[in-house]
């Protein structure tokens, strides 16, 4: 019988399989028709995250992406695409990646300590998707990531919202009236590519984390130059998405997102904060919902967190989790330790907000 759990004593889960780690500019035609075809078999691997065109975007960038390969029988049955600092391991795309986790066909066993090879003596996640094959002995905790069905665009979604969702995008079409009369035409574009909006979205994200003192995303300049290419992607699957809401020549809102075939993730959303009492933000999300069917989407995914704005749009979510896969029991307790201090943390804030 063969256990599913990746712990040391799963022998069956490494008979013929080997894990080998290669460049992800050094990786074969084979290789990255297996990623796509893995991919495509398995839903819980819908998200843009997973294409290959996000690694390839993150390397590009200029941050190494190295991608252990594992085989069986001959053929590619796993990838995990990561970055190695030292001795740890994280994920793609870390800390700006939503979701985590190795690329393989549904249900096919993975041990997780097979990627502590050549030094490496953890890997980090922060966004796993739940119920990976083998990671449940290393999970630490788990939180909510919402999400938005928007099949049929803004009809469809308001058939399936909450009445919070319903009444803030009833908000959001009269405040948009508003805007017009007072600012001048409303314009709404669902997938710009112009560079000089994405900049802007870029300088008011990192205001927005100085303001609140958050940790600037963008202080690396690899991060920035990760968005401008995405932006260039457009290879029909995978690519980055603007989304910019004026009222007349004044930028009230932007979003710049991933899509991959039917899903889009929701990442960077921006607004002007002098027109933060229209709540811009509801209003570039109602147009997003609205061209959903023109841009091929029918999901939107929020990303993880209980924002209250998250919890009023959502009409579903799954679970991402946070732990680490390490033989060093010392460091997964202290790893323990933090999660729990930051869960301390965020619930104190969450009873003390009005």
């Amino acid at each position: 019988m063969t256990r599913q759990d990746g712990r040391p004593g799963d022998r069956s889960a490494r008979e013929g399989r080997a894990m080998r780690v290669v460049p992800f500019d050094e990786l074969g035609a084979a290789e990255l028709d297996a990623w796509h075809a893995l991919r495509a078999a398995n839903p819980a691997l819908d998200s843009p995250y997973f294409h290959p065109g996000f690694a390839a975007a993150v390397h590009a960038s200029g941050r190494t992406v190295q991608v252990s390969v594992g085989t069986g029988g001959g053929e590619v049955a796993a990838l995990l695409p990561h970055h190695r600092e030292g001795r740890v391991l994280r994920p793609v795309g870390w800390p700006g990646a939503d979701f985590q986790g190795p690329v393989l066909a549904a249900g096919t066993a993975f041990r997780p300590l097979d990627l502590l090879a050549g030094g490496a003596t953890s890997y980090e996640f922060d966004h796993l998707v739940d119920q990976t094959p083998g990671f449940d002995p290393w999970v630490i905790s788990r939180r909510p990531s919402p999400y938005l069905d928007v099949t049929g665009g803004l009809q469809g979604y308001l058939g399936r919202a909450s009445k919070s969702g319903k009444d803030n995008m009833g908000q959001a079409r009269r405040r948009a009236a508003k805007a017009e009369r007072e600012h001048g035409t409303v314009r709404f574009a669902a997938n710009s590519t112009d560079p000089g909006a994405l900049a802007l979205v870029i300088e008011l994200k990192r205001a927005q984390y100085a303001a609140t003192g958050a940790r600037d995303y963008f202080a690396d300049p690899d991060r920035v130059r990760l968005l401008e290419g995405l932006l260039r992607t457009r290879d029909g699957s995978f690519g980055g998405v603007l989304s910019t809401l004026h009222a007349g020549p004044r930028l009230l809102a932007a979003h710049f997102g991933l899509r991959a075939d039917g899903v889009l993730h929701w990442w960077f959303p921006v607004y002007d904060p002098e027109f933060a009492r229209l709540s811009p933000g509801w209003m570039l999300l109602r147009e997003l919902v609205g061209a959903a069917p023109a841009l091929g989407v029918s999901r939107i995914d929020l990303g993880r967190g209980e924002d209250e704005y998250k919890r009023r749009a959502k009409t579903g979510q799954t679970q991402v989790c946070q732990g680490v896969v390490t033989r060093n029991p010392v460091r997964r307790a202290a790893a323990v330790a933090m999660v729990r201090a930051r869960s301390a943390v965020r619930s104190v804030r969450s009873r003390t907000q009005p």
